[in-house]
C-alpha cells in the first residue's frame, strides 16, 4: 500500500498570502486530496488555493470563526468527497509539509490500531528574525513519544477524530490538545514520532505580537482546564494556577502587604529570582536560555490577561472574539 493511499488533507487559513502558496506546494500530488478552508480572507488566498489544485471552502461570517470550526468543515468536505479516507492530515496555513512526513507517519499509525494521532516536529522557518519566533521554535520542541496533547499539525486517523465529534468549533484557541482530552477519554493515544514535520512561518516580529499571542494562550490554558476539571484526563490545570498565581495574585499581594510595612516591597524579587531558576534550567542553550527564562516569566502577565477575559465572558455568558497577532 502506498503511504499516500487513504490520506486527504486540511489546509486552513487566514490572510496567509505567499505563506498559503508555500504550503499548498509542499503537498506535492497531495494536494488533489486537499480541502483549503478559509476564514475570512481579504487577500485572494481561496482563488489561490483552487488555482493550485485544492477544493476550497469560505466560512462564511454569521458565525465566529476559529480555528475549529474551519478544520472541522475540511472534515466534513473530505468526507463527502473521499468518504474511505483512513486518516486526515490538518495542516496550518503559515506551514509547509515536510517531504518525508507522511511517509514516516502513515505506516506507523497503520502499526499502532490504539493512536489516534501522531505529531512530529514543527520548527519555525525563521528563528532567527526575531527572539520571538525562536520562543516559538523552543516551545515546539516536544518531547518524543507518547503524550498528552498535540498542536495543530497531525496525522489523525479518521474513525477516531469522526468517533468524538472532531475539534469543538467554539474554542478560539486550545483546540487541539482539548480533542486529546476528549480522545484520551475513550482510550485513544497521543504519540509524538521523532520525525520531521512541518516549518511554521510565525512573523512575530514585534513585542505586541508575541503579548497577544501569549494572552490567547493564557485564555486557551483556562477555558480548556475549566471545561475538563476533575477528569483524569483534563489538562492545564497547573498551569492555569501559574498564570494566576504569577500574573495576579502575587502583584497584587505584594503592594497590600507593603502598606503594611514597606519591607514586603523585597517580596518583589521573587520575579528575577525566578527569572535566574528558569535561566539555570535552560543554560545549556546560551544567552537564548536566559531570554527564553525571561519571557516564560514575562508571559504570565499577558496569559493572565487571556485568563481572565474568559472568566469574564463564561460569567456573562458571551463568545470571546479570535486573539489575533499577526
Amino acid at each position: 500500500m502506498s503511504e499516500q493511499a487513504g490520506i486527504g488533507i486540511v489546509v486552513i487559513g487566514r490572510n496567509e498570502g505567499e505563506r498559503l502558496i508555500a504550503c499548498l506546494n509542499s503537498l506535492g500530488t497531495l494536494v488533489h486530496a486537499c480541502i483549503y478552508v478559509d476564514s475570512g480572507s481579504t487577500d485572494g488566498s481561496a482563488d489561490a488555493a483552487e488555482r493550485l489544485g485544492a477544493k476550497t471552502i469560505v466560512l462564511t461570517p454569521d458565525i465566529p470563526f476559529t480555528a475549529a470550526r474551519a478544520r472541522n468543515a475540511g472534515r466534513r468536505a473530505l468526507a463527502i468527497q473521499f468518504p474511505d479516507l483512513e486518516f486526515i492530515q490538518f495542516v496550518d496555513g503559515d506551514c509547509t509539509l515536510d517531504a518525508d512526513w507522511i511517509g514516516k507517519a502513515a505506516p506507523f499509525l497503520r502499526a499502532e490500531p490504539g493512536i489516534a494521532i501522531v505529531s512530529g516536529r514543527r520548527r519555525e522557518q525563521f528563528p532567527e528574525r526575531s527572539i520571538y519566533n525562536r520562543l516559538c521554535d523552543a516551545e515546539w520542541n516536544t518531547p518524543i513519544g507518547e503524550a498528552n496533547e498535540c498542536g495543530g499539525d497531525i496525522l489523525v486517523r479518521s474513525t477516531a477524530f469522526d468517533a468524538v465529534g472532531g475539534y469543538s468549533d467554539d474554542l478560539i484557541a486550545g483546540e487541539e490538545p482539548e480533542l486529546c482530552v476528549r480522545l484520551r477519554q475513550t482510550g485513544w493515544r497521543i504519540w509524538r514520532l521523532d520525525a520531521e514535520m512541518t516549518l511554521h512561518d510565525a512573523n512575530i516580529t514585534r513585542f505586541g505580537q508575541y503579548w497577544r499571542r501569549a494572552q490567547r494562550g493564557g485564555h486557551a490554558f483556562a477555558e480548556v482546564s475549566r471545561r475538563h476539571a476533575g477528569s483524569p484526563f483534563g489538562i492545564w490545570d497547573r498551569q492555569t494556577k501559574s498564570i494566576l498565581l504569577w500574573g495576579l495574585v502575587l502583584p497584587l499581594a505584594i503592594p497590600l502587604l507593603a502598606l503594611i510595612h514597606p519591607a514586603a516591597l523585597v517580596l518583589l524579587l521573587i520575579y528575577p529570582l525566578q527569572v535566574a531558576r528558569l535561566g539555570i534550567r535552560y543554560r545549556g542553550e546560551g544567552r537564548f536560555g536566559w531570554a527564553r527564562a525571561f519571557f516564560l516569566v514575562l508571559g504570565k502577565f499577558p496569559e493572565m490577561l487571556g485568563a481572565l477575559q474568559y472568566f469574564a465572558n463564561a460569567r456573562l455568558k458571551r463568545h470571546a472574539g479570535l486573539i489575533e497577532y499577526k
